[in-house]
């Protein structure tokens, strides 16, 4: 949930503390990223309640990995990324063994860069969201999503040579 909420990289995630997330509100998460910068993400309440259940017996210690292992070791990138494969191989057998592979922690950023723009988010906002220092970068997820509405735009236009006109419909 917080890699998809945030759009957060896995080495971000892996070190977050307990301190870097308000849970009372405003609900957000202060990530660490790259070119040791700071930046805050809202955060969904189904999110920031998962969160606090996670929490619940470390609120006193502020200092401590929001994510640890099962021994109580902070999770490294590597970890989120084996969790994430777990999750993935449960997936219904009826998913193509090829898509579930291609599951990574950088998917869910991903989804979450292309799917802000879809939502009519300003790029701006999205770049700070992200932690992109360049708006280049930031574009080529709104340029992604911009050539796929024009493939469905292309998918559904009438054929062209047909013997006779679309009848015209009535709206």
């Amino acid at each position: 949930m917080v890699l998809y909420n945030t759009g957060a990289r896995a080495q971000e995630v892996a070190d977050l503390k307990v301190e870097d997330v308000d849970l009372d509100g405003p609900l957000r998460v202060r990530l660490h990223g790259k070119g040791d910068k700071w930046r805050s993400c809202p955060l969904w309440p189904e999110t920031a309640e998962l969160l606090k259940r996670l929490t619940a017996d470390v609120r006193g210690n502020q200092s401590f990995p929001l994510f640890v292992s099962r021994q109580r070791e902070p999770l490294t990138r590597f970890g989120i990324y084996k969790i994430v494969k777990r999750h993935i191989s449960a997936l219904s057998p009826t998913t193509p063994d090829k898509m579930r592979r291609s599951v990574s922690p950088h998917v869910f950023r991903h989804s979450t860069a292309v799917g802000l723009p879809e939502k009519g988010v300003d790029v701006n906002v999205i770049r700070a969201w992200l932690g992109h220092v360049s708006l280049e970068t930031t574009n080529r997820y709104v340029e992604i999503t911009l050539k796929t509405k024009q493939a469905a735009v292309e998918a559904c236009l009438p054929p062209t040579g047909a013997s006779e006109p679309p009848h015209p419909t009535k709206a």
